[in-house]
């Protein structure tokens, strides 16, 4: 169910592996936008995990991209 809803998603190109055990969903793989992650765990929540163990990695140029968005937000 979760990786249908991957498939369906945005999140799809990013090609996250999920494996379930006793309910609890591991997610696994690397985004280059930071949402992407958090989109992951709520997914995977609806889709009847009892919980997520998140390991997606964000990359440095995803939060280089994030740490400047806010600096600009911060001076407006």
């Amino acid at each position: 169910t979760i990786r249908a809803k991957f498939a369906k998603s945005k999140i799809s190109r990013n090609n996250f592996q999920v494996t379930v055990k006793n309910g609890i969903a591991t997610l696994t793989g690397t985004t280059d936008v930071i949402q992407h992650k958090g989109t992951a765990t709520r997914l995977s929540k609806t889709s009847g995990a009892r919980a997520v163990e998140n390991k997606i990695t964000v990359s440095d140029a995803a939060r280089e991209k994030a740490s400047q968005h806010l600096a600009g937000a911060r001076r407006a």
